[in-house]
């Protein structure tokens, strides 16, 4: 049998798919054997010190490490922009974002958010999802920010009362619903692949094809796969006897190329909202790393 290539991964911990991959021999199938960069995972979702380029999923780009992770759309460009690596326009997640706030809140409607701060991962998919959502009920002015931190702290910062609203992502999401906590608005947004720029384009190919036989397997399945949310809660939660069996399946994946039109809303978004400041380069085809 040939040995088999070993690559280092994040997942953000949205979707089933890795672990999917791993349970069913996706990835060996592809000849590939993937380790979880398990510091960088579970980083992401406790509290981070430091601004942009010092997240804990900032560090293996800035070291120059070979590494795969993923993030949201706007995330993955400026992230790119700023040195960070490359972002793959050839496969993308569909993700979901809600804001929640406790269930005593006065907060009702997006309009009562004028000048609320909502609890944020700095420069991440909760971050950029609030102005995405929100201004289209208020002006950008009036849309704050309280950069908490990654996903469990998020959830944890609304729950003790540190911030008004949270911004959250699955499988927090499900988790709130679970806890009772009263959604504002919500909706979809996209992810896009986030790699170093010396990344084996055929490596890349074989990645993204098991993820889209773990898509598949999902479709097929979704019951036989609930139990693996359990990787994903959390370690600040995963002492609570969640009904994973009664969530769904979280973010999607699509192996086909991300449209142009919507890498130009990206952009277009990306500076409206201000949020390119450290992108130093913005021309796409030296942002992404394509598969072509």
């Amino acid at each position: 049998m040939p040995e088999l290539t070993k690559i280092r991964i994040f997942p953000t911990g949205m979707r089933l798919h890795e672990w999917i991959a791993f349970a069913e021999g996706f990835f060996s199938e592809q000849g590939l054997e993937p380790e979880v960069m398990w510091d960088v995972y579970h980083g992401q979702m406790k509290a981070w010190t430091g601004g942009y380029k010092a997240r804990p999923q900032d560090k293996p780009f800035l070291e120059g490490a070979q590494a795969i992770g993923n993030a949201c759309a706007w995330g993955s460009v400026c992230n790119a922009g700023a040195g960070m690596g490359k972002f793959v326009p050839d496969a993308y997640g569909v993700a979901r974002h809600a804001i929640y706030v406790r269930p005593d809140s006065r907060i009702h409607r997006p309009e009562d958010l004028r000048g609320v701060p909502v609890g944020v991962g700095l420069m991440a998919g909760s971050h950029y999802n609030v102005p995405y959502r929100l201004e289209k009920h208020l002006p950008l002015e009036d849309i704050k920010i309280a950069p908490v931190g990654g996903f469990g702290r998020r959830l944890e910062a609304l729950l003790n009362g540190e911030v008004e609203a949270a911004s959250l992502l699955d499988p927090q999401i499900y988790m709130a619903e679970e806890l009772g906590l009263r959604k504002i608005l919500d909706g979809i947004f996209n992810t896009l692949w986030w790699v170093d720029e010396t990344s084996d384009r055929d490596v890349l190919r074989r990645y993204f094809t098991a993820l889209a036989r773990a898509d598949a397997a999902l479709e097929r399945d979704l019951a036989r796969y609930l139990s693996l949310w359990a990787k994903c809660v959390p370690p600040e939660f995963a002492d609570r006897a969640w009904r994973t069996e009664t969530w769904g399946a979280g973010e999607r994946f699509v192996f086909a190329p991300y449209p142009a039109e919507k890498l130009e809303e990206v952009m277009a978004a990306i500076h409206r909202w201000g949020m390119g400041r450290e992108m130093h380069v913005t021309e796409f085809d030296r942002l992404a790393l394509s598969l072509a």
